[in-house]
């Protein structure tokens, strides 16, 4: 019997990657798979093309809690995303819609209700605010962190997230070569999202005279931010890194990352030791806190906060979780929800006949 899903989440790699991880299993379930996304946003260059899914483009409106202009011409944006949403729920006529989160999937499940099952899914240890308006007319909300239960009512599911497979194929021994490593020091990885991250950026740069005689540095500074002046044999810049991070993550001893929640999963799966530097309350809702907080409380991360960050301590710190790394890699290699895909699936299937 065919079965047919209904994809959606966008506006960050972070509300699509999970998605991404899903497909593959989905496709090997016997599902046709549908995306909706915007026509602009990160998430049609991530998933349209993908062999097996087809994307539909609708409207969206970015939800703001501060003054904007453009909140009052986004709400018509969202109407009509709902009412592109409701044409493409009539054609493909989903079995179930899953939503990843972001502000496109707020239409997809308003259009949704009332027409099929709808699975959220909420990344970080509290709701979004998206997430908490499809929260409304979900069936089942999926969490990643457990104490996210909390928020979710008779509702939610702890599944964990689910978790790219192609990170799992990355070969350690691929990721020096193509850094160009081979002095046979211990590696440190440096990720501060897409964008890159400013506030690390500077602070590492200022501290590699104290980590480059241990470390070989390999840094994802964003784009535009690469700086040839600091660059050297044992410290490599790249603005982003796509198709080699699986090999650049293995061969990574530790990690100094950001805390957005897809990120410190993939550590966790990986089983990775990572210096968090959250999202300060000044430029986030402060998820990015939380999730540190609960990685460093479950001996899986240090956790050192952007306002107390100096290059000394930046460094000393890194050295230390370096130092201390077997017992961290001990802690998450004993936790046995690090990659939820399959818990994820399982709710998904269980509203699908056949």
């Amino acid at each position: 019997m065919a079965k047919t899903i209904l994809l959606t989440g966008g506006g960050s790699a972070g509300h699509v990657t999970p998605n991404l991880a899903l497909i593959p299993k989905l496709q090997t379930q016997g599902f046709s798979i549908h995306y909706v996304g915007t026509a602009e946003g990160i998430e049609r260059a991530l998933v349209e093309g993908r062999q097996g899914v087809t994307y539909h483009a609708v409207s969206a409106g970015k939800l703001r809690r501060y003054f904007s202009l453009k909140n009052f011409a986004d709400p018509f944006r969202v109407l009509r995303g709902i009412w592109q949403a409701r044409r493409v729920i009539r054609e493909v006529q989903p079995d179930v819609v899953f939503s990843k989160g972001g502000y496109v999937s707020v239409p997809v499940v308003l259009a949704a209700r009332g027409k099929a099952p709808i699975v959220t899914h909420e990344s970080d240890y509290t709701p979004g605010l998206a997430n908490k308006i499809s929260a409304r007319f979900a069936t089942k909300i999926c969490v990643t962190f457990e104490d996210t239960l909390r928020y979710t009512g008779d509702k939610g599911v702890y599944t964990g997230t689910p978790i790219r497979p192609e990170l799992y194929e990355g070969d350690a021994r691929r990721g020096r070569a193509f850094a160009g490593f081979s002095s046979g020091k211990p590696v440190l990885l440096v990720m501060g999202g897409s964008q890159g991250a400013q506030a690390v950026n500077e602070a590492l740069r200022k501290a590699l005279p104290a980590l480059t005689p241990t470390f070989d540095i390999i840094h994802l500074c964003g784009k535009g931010k690469v700086d040839a002046a600091y660059s050297s044999a044992a410290y490599i810049q790249y603005e982003y890194i796509s198709a080699e991070l699986p090999d650049l993550l293995q061969a990574a001893d530790i990690v100094l990352s950001r805390a957005g929640a897809n990120s410190v999963f993939e550590f966790l799966a990986l089983a990775k030791p990572a210096l968090l530097v959250p999202l300060p309350l000044s430029a986030s809702r402060g998820d990015q806190i939380l999730n540190a907080g609960y990685f460093s409380r479950r001996g899986y991360a240090l956790t050192l906060a952007q306002e107390e960050m100096t290059p000394q301590k930046l460094a000393d710190t890194l050295l230390s979780l370096y130092e201390n790394r077997l017992a961290f890699i001990s802690a998450m290699q004993a936790d046995t929800r690090a990659d939820g895909t399959d818990e994820v699936l399982d709710v998904i299937c269980g509203f699908v006949k056949g």
